[in-house]
């Protein structure tokens, strides 16, 4: 019996040196891939952000736009970031390949909910590419007016005259048309000018030719043009086509037409307003 019970313990002792064998070699084999994983994920994490600083820099230096260079590192950041876990779990012994179609799927059904969104992130893409205008500009889209304050991924930012910020989608800006006033350095002052059909018409060319030549921000070329637009209803119409600097543009406008209505008074040229003559007729009633 005595022996018996010496050989249970000595089995069991044989057993447990087995199993605590089997247990260091599984520790030190996978706690090794961890920390592999670990080091993988940090020092890959570390030189991910020293590679981004060194595009910025680079890009910065060929003056690259701002909102390019936003949009390029936040896309190359997240596909290092997703080669890094991949990496790191493939040491770990983590079947990369299923891994991979985790992440495709999940993609999908992000994409599918998220469609919306991604089509502004795509419209933001050919904004940035052909650059029908930048920060700055004074454009015309969507039935609004502004100043384009901000371009980021999902929307554009304008700053209107009276000083409102309207926040447009990219996806229904790039849908309509855009007019950008600033692509340009000159731009055309159209001016609709009426006066009265008994005023002298030379006269008024002259006062309004001789305006144009005086202002100094006017430019003498292109060369403006003052004509006979229409003969309205109840007025001749005179266009008068001056070229200016586009940032002086609206400055310009006004001053042109304070002081053509300020010469037209001098001159006894007037504006006429919509009227009409009734004429009465008598007619003897027997």
């Amino acid at each position: 019996m005595l022996q018996k019970i010496e050989q249970n313990v000595e089995h069991l002792s044989t057993s447990a040196e087995h199993y605590s064998d089997l247990a260091l070699n599984f520790a030190t084999e996978y706690g090794l891939k961890l920390l592999g994983a670990i080091a993988i994920f940090f020092i890959g994490k570390w030189l991910a952000k020293q590679f981004l600083k060194l595009m910025r820099s680079g890009m910065e230096r060929a003056q690259v736009d701002a909102t390019l260079i936003l949009f390029f590192s936040n896309v190359i950041y997240v596909a290092l970031i997703i080669i890094i876990v991949v990496a790191a779990a493939s040491n770990v012994g983590v079947n990369t390949s299923s891994f991979i179609a985790i992440f495709g799927a999940a993609g999908l059904a992000i994409g599918l909910a998220l469609k919306d969104t991604l089509a502004n992130v795509g419209a933001a893409v050919l904004i940035i590419f052909f650059r029908p205008f930048k920060v700055n500009d004074a454009i015309e889209v969507s039935g609004v007016a502004g100043t384009v304050k901000t371009i980021n991924l999902f929307s554009t930012t304008l700053t209107t005259a009276d000083n409102r910020s309207i926040i447009i989608p990219n996806g229904t800006l790039v849908a309509g048309n855009i007019i950008n006033n600033s692509s340009n350095i000159h731009r055309r002052i159209d001016l609709v000018l009426d006066i009265d059909y008994q005023d002298d018409l030379k006269v008024a060319k002259e006062v309004i030719s001789a305006i144009l030549s005086e202002h100094p921000k006017v430019l003498e070329e292109p060369p403006f043009v003052v004509a006979v637009g229409a003969l309205a209803a109840n007025s001749v119409q005179l266009y008068a086509r001056p070229w200016v600097l586009s940032e002086e543009y609206w400055d310009v406008r006004f001053e042109l037409i304070e002081a053509i209505k300020l010469k037209f008074d001098e001159h006894q040229i007037t504006v006429p307003f919509p009227q009409m003559d009734l004429h009465v007729r008598k007619e003897n009633i027997v």
